[in-house]
């Protein structure tokens, strides 16, 4: 299978004061194309700081990072947004919905971004698929959290992205409305074929995915695949 995301050597280091913060030491991993992967450990064992790294939203002290085929250091600032744009979705705990626009728009925005020209359509067809068909002129403060979310998962699938990051996408979530909308993640995921990498703190979830990575103090602890494979 073709990787779509090699990790290797991964470091990164902050300056505290007068020290030297290490959060990853000597990360390496590799997630297939189509594949569910989670990464879970517990409180500051490094898991946002990792994902953002794997997105190219922040550079690494040392190791590379190779996303679509393309190798992230070796590419500006402008280049490695064009790839998120093109490649990646993302899914946040605090949902990230823009508040002046309806639900039908938050998820309209990405597609007309790329130029689409059927972006109202499409944003329509996504939020039915989630069950809120009946919900696409209401603000992000006219839902609830579960429904921001599930609009958060539309925009998310929407610019049909390579790869997808989630991280702790229930964490704000009480555990029915999380349920539901993890099951909705992974059908809309499995319809379109997308490789997700999830940063959970839920075992049940991760348990779910192919491959789970486990962090402890910034390194891997363990690197399985699970029964669900």
């Amino acid at each position: 299978m073709a990787k779509i995301l090699k990790i290797n050597g991964l470091e990164k280091t902050y300056k505290s004061g007068s020290k030297q913060l290490t959060v990853l030491h000597d990360i390496s991993f590799e997630v297939e194309k189509g594949q569910t992967f989670s990464i879970v450990g517990p409180s500051g064992s490094g898991k946002t700081t990792l994902l953002g790294l794997c997105a190219g939203l922040d550079e690494p002290n040392a190791g590379s990072v190779d996303l679509c085929g393309y190798t992230l250091n070796t590419l500006n600032e402008d280049e490695r947004a064009q790839l998120r744009n093109q490649e990646v979705g993302f899914i946040f705990q605090n949902f990230q919905l823009l508040p002046t626009l309806t639900a039908l728009e938050n998820v309209s925005v990405p597609l007309e971004l790329q130029g689409a020209k059927d972006a109202a359509t499409r944003a329509k067809e996504l939020l039915e698929k989630v069950g809120l068909g009946d919900r696409v002129q209401h603000y992000p403060s006219q839902l609830s959290g579960g429904e921001q979310q599930r609009v958060a998962l539309a925009r998310a699938f929407s610019n049909r992205p390579s790869i997808l990051f989630a991280d702790e996408p229930t964490g704000n979530l009480d555990e029915e409305t999380g349920e539901k909308v993890i099951q909705l993640l992974l059908d809309l995921n499995k319809d379109a074929g997308t490789t997700l990498v999830i940063i959970t703190h839920d075992l049940d979830l991760a348990a779910r995915t192919q491959q789970i990575l486990t962090l402890k103090g910034g390194q891997i602890l363990t690197n399985e695949t699970t029964a669900t494979s």
